[in-house]
């Protein structure tokens, strides 16, 4: 299929969901050299990939992961970063209160790619142990509405395209492909992406990947996710629907912030940043948490609007109910093999 794929590319031709799952298949299990899995992905990166190849190729990855156990109303806060923003780590922070308010929550995540700290990073630097197992992982789903699951360990089929990755030294499908693959199937996302023009093809993929409801999220200062430092461009996918809309920070009720009051640093800084936010000091960190918890919720819980997704975050945090949830996940993470065994 390689040889195939590699064709089309030089004819400027797509690839089928098919067709691109086929591929990803066969260089995913060893079968492709390196120069023609570099081949392939300096022609998709050409050509733009679009939301079948881009669908096909997330579908791959899913099936060469690690299993994890099915989940029902299973949401994921996650960002493509490439922004470059240097934030604090707002969505795993989001993700917290997010599962305190009660959503069960399969945060997947890698250390720094583009920036100082990841999920993995700053999970890490807060206590929770991130080298879970699925069973613990889904144990952790079930009692505490959270798990992490660490792409390294789920996906170890890409050491065969980390080397080509490497050389390359550009964009490619696969930087998209990280947050399109967790092993968890999430029903519900929000999706942040570090360009514009992916909006509404990121719908396209979520949905033919069967999300069931989703936010693609982009601010106008060019953050992968929901910020109040700008306006945020939402395409919003609801059981197939998808609309276009614009939020502003002003109309949910927050200040304005700076880009530099956002700003985070190493996995400890970011780990003190989230204490912080979990503890409800004031600040436009607190805020930005606010907000793409809120948005969170407002997927989870259809019947709540953003706004209201906002008041339940703010409640959560301020009856001490997030700042309760980080214990309970420190916790239960350092003593789970003993819990499930």
């Amino acid at each position: 299929m390689i040889k195939e794929a590699i064709e089309k590319m030089i004819n400027q031709q797509n690839l089928t969901f098919s067709e691109s799952q086929a591929v990803l298949n066969e260089i995913m299990t060893g079968q492709v050299p390196d120069i023609q899995i570099a081949s392939l992905l300096t022609g998709l990166t050409i050509k733009n990939p679009t939301p079948d190849e881009i669908a096909g190729a997330a579908s791959a990855m899913r099936h060469q992961a690690l299993a994890f156990p099915k989940v029902d109303d299973v949401l994921e806060i996650v960002g493509t970063g490439g922004d470059h923003s240097n934030s604090f780590n707002i969505s795993s922070t989001s993700a917290i209160v997010v599962s305190a308010a009660g959503v069960k929550v399969a945060k997947h995540g890698n250390r720094a790619a583009s920036s100082k700290s990841g999920a993995a990073d700053v999970l890490e630097a807060l206590g929770i142990n991130i080298n879970q197992s699925p069973e613990v992982g889904y144990q952790s789903l079930a009692d505490n509405n959270f798990c992490f699951l660490f792409a390294q360990e789920y996906h170890k089929s890409m050491r065969f395209v980390a080397p080509v990755r490497k050389a390359l030294g550009f964009r490619t499908i696969f930087n998209i492909l990280g947050p399109l693959a967790n092993p968890a199937h999430p029903q519900m996302q929000l999706f942040g992406v570090y360009n514009a023009n992916l909006l509404e093809p990121m719908a396209e993929v979520l949905n033919k990947l069967g999300v069931a409801r989703a936010m693609i999220v982009h601010s106008e200062d060019g953050l992968d996710e929901l910020t109040t430092t700008a306006a945020n461009q939402v395409v919003e996918l609801n059981q197939g629907k998808i609309t276009h809309y614009t939020l502003t920070p002003e109309e949910l009720g927050f200040k304005r912030a700076k880009h530099e009051d956002l700003v985070g640093g190493t996995p400890a800084e970011n780990a003190a940043i989230t204490r912080e936010v979990l503890k409800n000091v004031q600040s436009p960190r607190l805020d930005a948490v606010l907000l793409n918890a809120g948005a969170a919720l407002h997927l989870a819980k259809p019947e709540l609007t953003i706004a209201q997704g906002i008041d339940l975050a703010r409640q959560t945090i301020a009856t001490g109910k997030a700042q309760a949830q980080l214990t309970k996940l420190v916790n239960f993470s350092q003593n789970a093999e003993d819990v499930v065994a």
